[in-house]
C-alpha cells in the first residue's frame, strides 16, 4: 500500500507568472513622388503586402492624392524586412520609391 506524502505538496511555492506582451506594432508607409509608376506600386502592395486588387488601388490612390498610405501593421522585424524588400525593388526597377515605419 503506498501513502501519499503531502509534505511536498505544502513546500511548493508558486511564482507569479510573467505576463506575455504583444510586440509593438508599425504602421509602414509609403510615400509619393513624381516618378514611380502607379502599376509599380499597386504590383508592391500586391505581391510584397499581399493586399487584393481592390485594396491595393485604393491605398495607391490614398498615396496619390494624400501623399502617404499605409501598407499595414506590422512587428517591428517585420516591417523592416519590408522596407527593405520595397526599396531594393523600386532601386532595381529605377524607382525612388520612399517606404518608412511609425510606430503604433
Amino acid at each position: 500500500m503506498t501513502t501519499k506524502n503531502h509534505h511536498f505538496d505544502e513546500q511548493i511555492q508558486t511564482t507569479d507568472q510573467q505576463q506575455l506582451h504583444e510586440p509593438p506594432l508599425y504602421l509602414v508607409l509609403l510615400h509619393n513622388d513624381d516618378y514611380t509608376t502607379m502599376d509599380f506600386v499597386i504590383d508592391i502592395l500586391e505581391n510584397i503586402f499581399h493586399k487584393n486588387p481592390a485594396e491595393a488601388t485604393r491605398i495607391m490612390l490614398s498615396i496619390h492624392r494624400q501623399g502617404i498610405g499605409n501598407c499595414g501593421e506590422y512587428p517591428r522585424s517585420i516591417a523592416e524586412t519590408k522596407i527593405n524588400t520595397v526599396t531594393k525593388l523600386a532601386r532595381n526597377h529605377g524607382f525612388p520609391l520612399r517606404c518608412s515605419m511609425q510606430k503604433v
